[in-house]
């Protein structure tokens, strides 16, 4: 967190726009996706992507080829399968909650490459 002298300065010889964060636009990002570049979405805390991403899944029609899970204990074999039943049928799955699973992590590193 910046201090607020720290922010007059920036705003003072750079300019307000450089102590706001830029407003995420989930569109133009999965543009930039592809099978092989996943997004990933590493938040601050409070924050929550998942109605955007739910709004985001009804407004390309993929509600139905759609799924979510909050990781945790026990819940790395279900995302795997989950990924592999998605990557055969052309969904999506939105895994929540990556740090409470860290030991999966490197499962998931293997999946994405």
């Amino acid at each position: 967190k910046i201090t607020l002298a720290v922010q007059n300065f920036v705003v003072e010889h750079m300019g307000q726009p450089f102590v706001e964060p830029p407003v995420f636009n989930l569109a133009k990002s999965y543009k930039d996706s592809n099978i092989t570049t996943p997004l990933v979405f590493v938040l601050s805390k409070g924050s929550d992507p998942v109605a955007s991403f739910e709004r985001f899944a009804e407004d390309s029609n993929m509600t139905k080829k759609c799924e979510k899970i909050s990781l945790g204990r026990g819940q790395g074999p279900k995302a795997s399968q989950m990924i592999n039943d998605n990557l055969t049928r052309g969904g999506w799955v939105l895994l929540m909650n990556c740090h409470l699973s860290i030991s999966w992590m490197p499962e998931l590193e293997a999946i994405v490459e």
